[in-house]
């Protein structure tokens, strides 16, 4: 007799079983049928839930990217942390290698799931901004950052990062390049919200070993 269960806890099987699958063989290779029968569920159900396998990805995406946007917001919102450090907390909180979900994240670095990866960054992009934006903006209020284009700032550093520090974009750099593409990108981002040299980049040493 099959189990009646509560639909969340339902869904969130569903995509238990579609993250372990996808990360092993792939979004393309994998099909409805062998998510189905990993689930141990009808077509039905499935359907209920989702209506393609392209929705299933997008509910991982959205499943994946919300533990990071809570945990960054949650930084982003302690006004008792100072700017400088409060900055640099949020975009470390945004790592997708310190994410909880580890099956998603193995799926996601795999090259065959570029699709997914992009769809992540995209949405990085898009909910992170204005996160950082308004700690730029606390920033400006006490004369620590000076921009008069403070989203435009933090939207070019965010898409510059993702692409910069993507690692499944990169060429294997020696450790001396690293460095150098660290060191460069403390450069512009200091330049584009008016920080004193050096600044930014002491308070966020480390961060991209």
């Amino acid at each position: 007799m099959r189990v009646s269960k509560d639909p969340t806890v339902r869904k969130n099987e569903i995509l238990d079983v579609a993250g372990r699958l996808f990360a092993e063989k792939g979004f393309d290779q994998t099909s409805t049928g062998e998510i189905i029968t990993q689930a141990g569920i009808a077509r039905g159900t499935l359907y209920y839930h989702f209506k393609s396998k392209e929705e299933i990805m997008d509910a991982l995406v959205e499943r994946t990217t919300s533990l990071l946007f809570d945990a960054a917001k949650k930084v982003a919102d302690d006004h008792s942390i100072p700017v400088y450090q409060r900055f640099v907390q949020t975009v470390l909180a945004l790592r997708l290698d310190t994410s909880k979900d580890d099956t998603m994240m193995d799926y996601v670095h795999k090259p065959q799931n570029a699709l997914m990866h992009q769809k992540i960054q995209t949405a990085l992009v898009r909910e992170i901004t204005p996160v950082l934006t308004g700690i730029v903006e606390d920033g400006i209020q006490q004369g620590i950052f000076q921009t008069d284009y403070p989203y435009e700032s933090v939207e070019l550093v965010v898409v510059y990062a993702s692409v910069a520090f993507d690692e499944q974009e990169m060429v294997p750099d020696s450790r001396a390049k690293k460095e150098h593409r660290v060191k460069s990108f403390f450069y512009l981002l200091e330049r584009l919200l008016g920080v004193e040299e050096g600044k930014l980049a002491r308070e966020m040493e480390g961060m991209f070993d």
